[in-house]
């Protein structure tokens, strides 16, 4: 990501004008300025011509570098470049920062500042010798975030000296960039749950392929849609432009919900249980879409990405990494909702057969519970991690033993209603709560216990 900042130092007439320029007096500067005025006033009271001729030199130097720096005039343009513009949480990116000469005159000693949240490291500072004209700088630095979030990056700032170092003067660029800390993932192992996918793969290819042209539906024309698709036939019967209605092997399909409920967690930080949530979510999401299913993320509160479009899923290859960095963009900033509880979430999961169900829980109370059951009958199957805050604030006493109790219950009634609910122990790692829902999985179909016993495409 490049962004541009031309013509950030020029006339300072349009930065302030004379005042500001005096204001950027440095120390010596000031105090030149002061012991000159001081020796002029002394020698008018003493007669003493010497002494006034050397506070005149005192209070006039500073004043003339002033000047000299106000009203010079060059142009100096600077990029920005990230490299890369996201990043997951811990790791680093480095900064490219490029100053360009344009004008005609060299610079003077350049000192050059980029703003940077807190978060991110301290502000970086460099020095800049003479820029020859038509000449460029190149400098960079790196910038690291344990916390998921989006961070401005800029504006740059300029610090003009004279020779003497009695005046300093900043000017700023307008532009500023975006650096994208999103959560970690981790690779996953390819699993699978369940037997070959309805309506995807060789067999739903062959059901196709021994279909004729008479089987086609057609339906009218829509804007963008491919005029070699037009079907003559029902056209000249219906008397308007159609196109025949083409079935493609149905890719098999995954909803990721995330639990934002605050209530639902206690603690903050990178290794709080949210965290760990926003990781896992994240995780899934990147597996899941890398073994070819369309996938979307689904918050408690009803919001869905990558959004309402003809489905709501991740389409082609090429929409899956587009739809891929919004999920991963949207996860970088997702925060607590407003504790409504999971019914809206239901209500988007109640129209649709979402194939694959994977929810990332926090504390369920019983109402929860039930909706979260619910849920489950609008999948061909469901695997559920739940996060019990007790256990991840490591509460000892009787009240958080009580709630370990409960969540050992709500498990219980997510697996009665077909979830395969997998409890999630602080500091535990995603890829072998993975394993262990997929052997839980097996178990249960060898069992002959439990929901269905086959899910669109498995579990890979």
């Amino acid at each position: 990501m490049t962004a541009g900042e031309p013509g950030a130092v020029q006339d300072g007439s349009s930065k302030g004008g004379p005042r500001a320029a005096l204001g950027g007096l440095t120390t010596r500067g000031r105090s030149f300025l002061a012991a000159g005025v001081a020796a002029a006033v002394c020698a008018y009271v003493l007669g003493q011509g010497d002494l006034l001729r050397v506070g005149l030199l005192l209070a006039v130097l500073p004043l003339v570098c002033v000047v000299v720096l106000y009203r010079t005039r060059y142009r100096v343009t600077g990029t920005r470049r990230l490299s890369p513009s996201r990043v997951p949480a811990g790791a680093e990116a480095r900064v490219h920062l490029r100053m360009d000469n344009v004008s005609r005159l060299p610079t003077g000693l350049l000192m050059l500042q980029d703003r940077v949240p807190y978060v991110l490291g301290p502000r970086p500072r460099f020095v800049l010798d003479r820029v020859e004209a038509g000449g460029r700088r190149e400098v960079s630095y790196r910038v690291r975030s344990d916390l998921r979030g989006r961070y401005p990056l800029g504006p740059l700032q300029l610090r003009l000296n004279d020779p003497f170092g009695m005046c300093e003067l900043t000017r700023s660029f307008s532009a500023y960039d975006t650096l994208v800390v999103v959560p970690r993932t981790v690779p996953l192992p390819p699993l699978r749950l369940a037997g070959e996918a309805s309506g995807y793969g060789d067999g739903r290819q062959r059901s196709l392929a021994l279909a004729g042209e008479d089987d086609i539906i057609p339906r009218g024309y829509r804007h963008g849609d491919d005029l070699r698709r037009v079907h003559w036939r029902s056209t000249a019967r219906y008397g308007e432009l159609m196109v025949r209605r083409e079935e493609q092997p149905q890719r098999a399909r995954c909803t990721v919900l995330l639990d934002t409920r605050q209530v639902a967690y206690a603690g903050a930080g990178p290794d709080s249980a949210f965290e760990w949530a926003v990781s896992g979510a994240a995780s899934a999401l990147m597996h899941m879409l890398e073994r070819g299913f369309a996938v979307r993320l689904l918050t408690d509160d009803g919001n869905a990405v990558p959004g309402e479009g003809s489905d709501g899923f991740a389409g082609s290859t090429q929409e899956s990494a587009d739809s891929a960095g919004l999920m991963l963009d949207t996860l970088a900033v997702v925060g607590h909702s407003d504790g409504g509880g999971l019914s809206r979430a239901h209500d988007v999961l109640r129209g649709s057969n979402e194939g694959l169900l994977i929810a990332f829980f926090g504390d369920l109370d019983e109402e929860q519970t039930s909706v979260a059951a619910r849920m489950r009958q609008r999948a061909d199957a469901g695997v559920a991690f739940v996060l019990d805050s007790a256990r991840w604030t490591g509460d000892s006493s009787p009240a958080g033993q009580a709630a370990a109790g409960r969540a050992e219950e709500r498990l219980r009634q997510l697996r009665e209603a077909g979830w395969t609910a997998v409890p999630v122990p602080p500091g535990a790692e995603l890829p072998a709560l993975w394993q262990l829902a997929g052997q839980l999985r097996a178990d249960t179909e060898s069992a002959g216990s439990g929901g269905p016993t086959g899910f669109p495409g498995g579990w890979s």
